[in-house]
């Protein structure tokens, strides 16, 4: 009685409470979707200087299915810690600390001057930056009720492609002036601003909410007292599996078009690096819209009366199906037609990955939610590992994208296929005390 009443009081002196809440989460989700903008500007840069690098360093494809490689190899290193990291820290603290290391180690890019030097930064880099989404995930999970979760993390996601979209803007601008040096020191001071302000306002959040989106300590207190699940029990869930196997076949595709998008468009349609921006900015800006849109739709689904996972798994469908079309685009002449075929296939991405990062708060308690995410991050960054290499290669060897471009027409609904199979309803597990 007397743990519960301390615990009760713990929450009370803690901000925010239940009045100041419907404000400050989405302050919050827009403090976690500038973060997520700075974390794809720090990747992308080097997908925008790579026809530059070729010239300068005499970087090569299979070198650079290398450099790539070194990322994900250290992503996926990086993301089975660092979800255990956030939920032991918690995200105040955990998120900043994350955000500090990512960014000296992007802005490390510039001491390097060989293929090899390279790849040992964007393995710190890719170390660094796997904290961002488990530690996302989780805030989301803390500071919205379930029925917001998809639209949140659809918001935050979009970061994603405004980080991609920025980095065109400000990368070639600043290479053509100052050097390609430069470029990778351009993005410290956002990372230097973000965490002034997430150190200044961020809390966790006081109240929680129960399964009916209603808010109250007893959540809290629940919480609190949840014990520490070990990774055994977390790995014998089919949950898991489901959520892992899905991250596995889709997440390779995104990498692909973050690493590979600006040398698909120099080389199939000849454009130089002053004219790499414009299909970059509409294909990512149709991507957070993708983002935006299908975090939404599982909220339209359940006007139609579907239930909770029957609206998650619908959405993911459609998302699934928009993907199709990617295939022909390998083969077309026509910049602004690949342009469409992209947008299209990009924005559905976003939009599955909006609703497959909630599959994680569907099906597993709060106090796991980041280690699942981690888990499930980190076999998608070895998917994207092992595409970088058969990526790289392909390219060295065909010069042509059409077999990658098939692979990533198929992979979502093989992803679908198999989350239905291993965890049929999302059915939400339960951990014995």
């Amino acid at each position: 009685m007397e743990k519960t009443a301390a615990l009760t009081t713990q929450a009370q002196n803690s901000a925010p409470l239940l009045e100041d809440r419907p404000r400050m989460r989405w302050t919050v989700c827009a403090m976690l979707f500038f973060a997520t903008s700075i974390n794809y500007m720090d990747r992308q840069v080097i997908a925008i200087l790579k026809p530059t690098l070729e010239h300068s360093i005499g970087l090569t494809e299979v070198n650079y299915g290398y450099v790539v490689d070194a990322f994900q190899i250290a992503y996926a290193i990086g993301l089975l810690g660092a979800g255990r990291l956030i939920d032991k820290l918690g995200t105040r603290i955990g998120y900043m600390l994350i955000m500090a290391e990512w960014s000296l180690s992007a802005m490390s890019h510039a001491l390097a001057s060989t293929a090899l030097e390279f790849g040992l930064a964007r393995f710190f880099l890719g170390l660094r930056e796997s904290g961002n989404f488990p530690a996302a995930i989780k805030t989301v999970a803390e500071w919205f009720p379930e029925g917001e979760r998809s639209l949140a993390t659809g918001i935050f996601n979009s970061g994603a492609n405004i980080g991609a979209i920025l980095a065109p803007l400000i990368v070639p601008w600043i290479t053509l002036r100052y050097g390609w040096h430069a470029a990778f020191l351009s993005t410290g001071l956002f990372s230097a601003l973000w965490i002034l302000w997430w150190f200044s306002r961020y809390r966790r959040p006081a109240l929680r909410f129960d399964r009916e989106g209603k808010e109250g300590y007893a959540r809290a207190i629940a919480s609190a007292e949840t014990p520490s699940i070990s990774w055994r029990k977390l790995l014998c869930m089919r949950q898991t599996w489901a959520y892992t196997v899905a991250k596995f076949l889709t997440d390779p595709i995104w990498y692909f078009y973050m690493f590979w998008l600006p040398s698909y468009f120099s080389a199939r349609f000849d454009l130089d690096l002053s004219h790499l921006g414009l299909p970059l900015i509409i294909v990512y800006n149709v991507s957070a819209l993708g983002s935006i849109g299908g975090g939404w739709l599982p909220a339209l689904f359940r006007r139609f009366g579907f239930s909770p996972a029957n609206s998650r798994l619908s959405a993911m469908l459609l998302c699934a199906i928009l993907v199709l079309p990617i295939y022909a685009a390998g083969n077309v002449n026509s910049i602004w037609l690949a342009i469409a075929l992209i947008s299209l296939a990009t924005g559905a991405h976003q939009g599955w990955s909006a609703n497959l990062f909630t599959t994680t708060s569907d099906m597993f308690p709060q106090s796991v939610v980041a280690s699942i995410v981690g888990i499930g991050g980190m076999i998608g960054a070895v998917g994207g590992a092992l595409f970088a290499f058969f990526a790289g290669h392909v390219l060295q060897l065909t010069h042509s994208y059409a077999s990658l471009f098939a692979a990533a027409a198929c992979a979502y609904p093989l992803a679908l296929i198999a989350l239905y199979a291993l965890a049929p309803g999302l059915r939400k597990v339960e951990f014995a005390a």
